[in-house]
Protein backbone atom coordinates (compact mmCIF):
# COMPACT_ATOMS: atom_id res chain seq x y z
CA UNK A 1 0.00 0.00 0.00
CA UNK A 2 1.48 3.33 -0.79
CA UNK A 3 1.46 6.58 1.10
CA UNK A 4 -0.85 8.35 -1.35
CA UNK A 5 -4.54 7.98 -0.72
CA UNK A 6 -7.27 8.33 -3.76
CA UNK A 7 -10.85 10.25 -1.77
CA UNK A 8 -12.86 11.48 -4.03
CA UNK A 9 -10.95 11.88 -7.60
CA UNK A 10 -8.41 14.10 -4.80
CA UNK A 11 -4.72 12.69 -4.37
CA UNK A 12 -3.03 13.17 -1.64
CA UNK A 13 -0.95 11.92 1.61
CA UNK A 14 -3.62 10.43 3.95
CA UNK A 15 -3.94 12.05 7.29
CA UNK A 16 -2.02 9.97 10.69
CA UNK A 17 -4.05 7.98 12.75
CA UNK A 18 -3.98 9.48 15.65
CA UNK A 19 -6.79 8.50 18.59
CA UNK A 20 -8.77 12.06 17.86
CA UNK A 21 -9.41 11.32 14.16
CA UNK A 22 -10.77 7.85 15.02
CA UNK A 23 -13.07 9.73 17.83
CA UNK A 24 -14.06 12.00 15.10
CA UNK A 25 -14.99 8.90 12.56
CA UNK A 26 -16.91 7.11 15.15
CA UNK A 27 -18.62 10.54 16.27
CA UNK A 28 -19.77 11.18 12.40
CA UNK A 29 -21.06 7.71 12.02
CA UNK A 30 -22.79 7.72 15.90
CA UNK A 31 -24.47 10.73 14.57
CA UNK A 32 -25.94 8.53 11.19
CA UNK A 33 -23.20 9.69 8.70
CA UNK A 34 -22.50 7.33 6.25
CA UNK A 35 -18.55 6.35 6.18
CA UNK A 36 -18.34 7.18 2.26
CA UNK A 37 -19.41 10.86 3.05
CA UNK A 38 -17.21 11.24 6.01
CA UNK A 39 -14.28 10.52 3.99
CA UNK A 40 -14.63 13.01 1.64
CA UNK A 41 -13.85 15.19 3.60
CA UNK A 42 -10.50 16.58 2.89
CA UNK A 43 -9.04 15.75 6.55
CA UNK A 44 -10.20 12.68 6.21
CA UNK A 45 -8.44 8.97 4.89
CA UNK A 46 -9.72 6.83 1.98
CA UNK A 47 -12.45 4.51 3.29
CA UNK A 48 -10.30 1.91 3.06
CA UNK A 49 -7.78 3.19 4.92
CA UNK A 50 -10.26 3.42 7.40
CA UNK A 51 -11.36 -0.35 6.77
CA UNK A 52 -7.49 -1.11 7.20
CA UNK A 53 -7.43 0.50 10.53
CA UNK A 54 -10.51 -1.53 11.95
CA UNK A 55 -8.94 -4.57 10.26
CA UNK A 56 -5.58 -4.12 12.13
CA UNK A 57 -6.99 -2.30 15.53
CA UNK A 58 -9.24 -4.63 17.20
CA UNK A 59 -10.35 -1.58 19.98
CA UNK A 60 -11.50 0.27 16.90
CA UNK A 61 -13.16 -2.67 15.39
CA UNK A 62 -15.54 -2.59 18.26
CA UNK A 63 -15.43 1.25 18.44
CA UNK A 64 -17.16 1.43 14.81
CA UNK A 65 -19.65 -1.39 15.22
CA UNK A 66 -20.85 0.70 18.30
CA UNK A 67 -20.69 3.45 16.35
CA UNK A 68 -22.84 1.64 13.70
CA UNK A 69 -25.39 0.79 16.19
CA UNK A 70 -25.75 4.05 17.37
CA UNK A 71 -26.10 5.72 14.10
CA UNK A 72 -28.97 3.43 12.89
CA UNK A 73 -30.68 4.92 15.27
CA UNK A 74 -30.08 8.44 14.16
CA UNK A 75 -31.06 7.70 10.82
CA UNK A 76 -34.39 6.30 12.42
CA UNK A 77 -35.04 9.48 14.47
CA UNK A 78 -34.25 11.03 10.59
CA UNK A 79 -36.88 9.65 8.93
CA UNK A 80 -39.01 10.39 11.86
CA UNK A 81 -38.35 14.10 10.73
CA UNK A 82 -38.76 14.08 7.14
CA UNK A 83 -41.97 12.84 7.72
CA UNK A 84 -42.95 15.18 10.38
CA UNK A 85 -41.30 18.03 8.36
CA UNK A 86 -42.72 18.92 4.99
CA UNK A 87 -40.63 20.21 2.70
CA UNK A 88 -42.05 22.88 0.13
CA UNK A 89 -40.93 22.55 -3.48
CA UNK A 90 -42.12 23.22 -6.69
CA UNK A 91 -43.10 20.92 -9.70
CA UNK A 92 -43.11 21.79 -13.23
CA UNK A 93 -45.34 20.48 -15.97
CA UNK A 94 -44.67 20.61 -19.23
CA UNK A 95 -47.46 20.24 -22.01
CA UNK A 96 -47.84 21.68 -25.37
CA UNK A 97 -49.78 24.74 -23.50
CA UNK A 98 -46.99 25.71 -22.02
CA UNK A 99 -45.79 25.32 -18.22
CA UNK A 100 -47.17 25.09 -15.03
CA UNK A 101 -45.95 25.91 -12.09
CA UNK A 102 -47.28 23.86 -8.73
CA UNK A 103 -46.20 24.62 -5.47
CA UNK A 104 -46.59 23.18 -2.29
CA UNK A 105 -44.95 19.92 -0.02
CA UNK A 106 -43.08 17.31 -2.02
CA UNK A 107 -44.49 14.33 -0.39
CA UNK A 108 -43.05 12.11 -3.10
CA UNK A 109 -39.97 13.04 -2.26
CA UNK A 110 -40.15 12.67 1.19
CA UNK A 111 -41.97 9.26 0.60
CA UNK A 112 -38.65 8.69 -0.81
CA UNK A 113 -36.14 9.87 1.56
CA UNK A 114 -38.42 7.62 4.27
CA UNK A 115 -38.35 4.76 1.93
CA UNK A 116 -34.70 4.66 1.16
CA UNK A 117 -33.81 4.90 4.48
CA UNK A 118 -35.89 2.38 6.14
CA UNK A 119 -34.67 -0.55 3.51
CA UNK A 120 -31.32 0.22 4.19
CA UNK A 121 -31.80 0.36 7.92
CA UNK A 122 -33.71 -3.12 7.31
CA UNK A 123 -30.50 -4.76 5.80
CA UNK A 124 -27.90 -3.22 8.15
CA UNK A 125 -29.38 -3.85 11.66
CA UNK A 126 -31.96 -6.98 12.53
CA UNK A 127 -33.29 -4.09 15.20
CA UNK A 128 -35.37 -2.31 12.48
CA UNK A 129 -36.13 -5.42 10.07
CA UNK A 130 -39.66 -6.19 10.52
CA UNK A 131 -39.31 -9.35 8.91
CA UNK A 132 -37.27 -10.73 11.69
CA UNK A 133 -39.90 -9.92 13.89
CA UNK A 134 -42.64 -12.14 11.54
CA UNK A 135 -40.67 -14.80 10.89
CA UNK A 136 -39.55 -15.50 14.36
CA UNK A 137 -42.93 -15.59 15.99
CA UNK A 138 -44.35 -17.54 13.03
CA UNK A 139 -41.26 -20.29 13.23
CA UNK A 140 -43.04 -23.17 13.13
CA UNK A 141 -40.49 -26.12 14.73
CA UNK A 142 -39.22 -28.76 12.91
CA UNK A 143 -41.55 -31.91 12.81
CA UNK A 144 -39.96 -34.77 15.30
CA UNK A 145 -39.42 -37.63 13.62
CA UNK A 146 -41.11 -40.79 14.54
CA UNK A 147 -40.40 -44.59 13.96
CA UNK A 148 -42.95 -47.20 14.75
CA UNK A 149 -41.90 -50.69 14.20
CA UNK A 150 -45.14 -53.01 13.80
CA UNK A 151 -44.16 -56.66 13.95
CA UNK A 152 -47.37 -59.11 12.71
CA UNK A 153 -47.49 -62.48 14.81
CA UNK A 154 -48.22 -64.37 12.02
CA UNK A 155 -45.30 -64.05 10.38
CA UNK A 156 -42.16 -66.86 10.96
CA UNK A 157 -39.96 -64.47 11.87
CA UNK A 158 -42.17 -62.63 14.35
CA UNK A 159 -40.50 -62.34 17.75
CA UNK A 160 -43.48 -63.48 20.89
Amino acid sequence: MTDVALRGGRKGVGPIKTPELMDEIGDRIADGETLRSICRDERMPAAMTVYDWRDADPDFALRLARAREVGFDAIADEIIEISDTPDEGVEIEYSPTGTKEKRGDMLGHRRLRVHARLQLLAVWSQKYNPKKDFQEENKKPAPKRVTVEVQDASLPNAET
